[in-house]
């Protein structure tokens, strides 16, 4: 599939967060997310191009996020974004 652009929107409340992942490949819901300091961790529900449960763990060091994707059978997949 190849690098995937996206918008991923969150909202804090205390040590947990909500938001959405949003890119050519549809929507996804944050679910589960915890805050510890600045390291988000959270989980999505892709149907698009198939089923998969993708765990998410990222850190924020001012505007830029760096993290990782585990994407079932594709493995452990880098994660970068800035502050839009």
């Amino acid at each position: 599939m190849g690098p995937q652009q996206s918008v991923f929107t969150i909202s804090t409340s205390g040590g947990t967060f909500t938001g959405t992942n949003v890119g050519t490949l549809g929507s996804m819901d944050v679910e589960n997310g915890t805050l510890d300091g600045n390291t988000l961790s959270w989980t999505m529900q892709m149907s698009v191009p198939m089923p998969m449960t993708l765990e998410c763990t990222a850190t924020i060091e001012g505007d830029t996020l760096t993290g990782s994707v585990k994407a079932g059978m594709f493995g452990t997949l880098e994660m970068t974004g800035t502050r839009a």
